[in-house]
């Protein structure tokens, strides 16, 4: 009897491993950061604005003086949610939590059995010859950068990380970090640092390859000024009626913060084994290399670089791909999602 054709399973799916909350903002001084009482929430609030009309004309108004200056006349009010510091204060305070969870490679289903063997056997055999060593470095460089905060990142004066390594209800070590001085295109640690960055590595590695998981508490301080704008996630409004508000930010409780799956995706940028790397720096680690920003996937199946083709060559043809994009593959297992083949 002939020997059956392994295929990928119909049903695959993977559970992510590096699980953070939101993160919420705090608003306090500087001086304070040891002070845990001194930091108050940050408020989303409403502002009513009448603009002015900034886009682009269609090309029958741009040559009719009037119809432009009606336009001028008909204003542009809208109503928008916004956040900032207080006047008392000129340091925000983002906190988080991150779980790390062992099993990398193990699928939460899977509904073929040869399937799920060679799948395991080929990870084992990426863990024995790599290790999560790399990956690890790369999650833990992305912390240290301070790339989760986004926009706020770009205009603070002094950015201050630091994270601590939570157990049994107590922070059993922590770790500080001067965000400026990493870079957030070579995911590089300065000398003075590098120790620190290699101590939260081998946290999260061993959290990636225990059977118990690890949570690490996340505290970025960010110095911007009194009074300043600060920018939580904005919400995706699919419907919005006449009248409702443009902008709508995120809130927890009432709490100005930044969504988990934001958070995820600054975490997982780790990316840059992709073509164009060198120009375009790390990307999130998506199965088609997708930047939603720039409208652009750089993982195209014609080119056999996206995480479908690799894996089937990998796991189904036995076609080992080389050690980056093996590396790729493995940080798309960490990130999880559904897998399965489909017709």
């Amino acid at each position: 009897m002939a020997k059956e054709t392994l295929k990928t399973a119909s049903v695959l799916a993977f559970e992510r491993k590096l699980d953070p909350s939101d993160a919420v903002f705090f608003a306090g001084d500087w001086s304070a950061r040891e002070q845990a009482s001194a930091w108050k929430p940050v408020a989303v609030r409403e502002k009513s604005v009448r603009g002015t009309i900034s886009n682009r004309l269609k090309s029958k108004e741009q040559n009719d003086p009037a119809k432009l200056d009606a336009a001028i006349q008909n204003p542009n009010l809208q109503t928008v949610d916004v956040a900032a510091l207080p006047h008392d204060a000129d340091t925000l305070k983002v906190q988080f939590t991150l779980r790390v969870i062992g099993g990398v490679g193990v699928p939460a289903a899977c509904n073929d059995a040869a399937y799920r063997e060679k799948l395991r056997a080929t990870v084992d055999g990426y863990l024995h010859q790599h290790g999560l060593a790399e990956l690890s470095r790369r999650y833990a460089a992305n912390l240290a950068n301070g790339r989760f905060l986004w926009r706020n990142r770009a205009g603070a004066e002094q950015v201050e990380i630091r994270i601590a390594h939570w157990r049994d209800g107590n922070a059993a070590a922590q770790w500080t970090f001067s965000a400026h001085q990493h870079s957030l295109r070579e995911l590089s640690a300065p000398e003075s640092e590098a120790d620190n960055v290699q101590a939260v590595a081998a946290l999260i590695h061993s959290g990636l390859s225990g059977t118990t998981p690890l949570l690490l508490q996340v505290t970025a301080f960010l110095r911007i000024g009194v009074g300043q704008e600060v920018f939580p996630s904005q919400e995706l409004i699919l419907e919005r009626g006449r009248g409702d508000k443009s902008k709508t930010l995120y809130d927890v409780d009432g709490v100005a913060a930044i969504h988990s799956q934001k958070i995820g995706n600054a975490l997982r940028t780790v990316d840059t084994w992709y073509d164009g790397a060198a120009d375009n720096g790390p990307i999130a680690v998506e199965p088609y290399g997708s930047v939603t920003t720039q409208g652009k996937a750089y993982r195209q199946p014609r080119d056999k670089q996206d995480f479908y083709n690799l894996l089937d060559a990998w796991v189904i043809k036995d076609a080992v791909p080389p050690p980056e994009q093996q590396h790729f593959v493995i940080a798309t297992l960490i990130r999880g999602g559904v897998f399965g083949d489909t017709d």
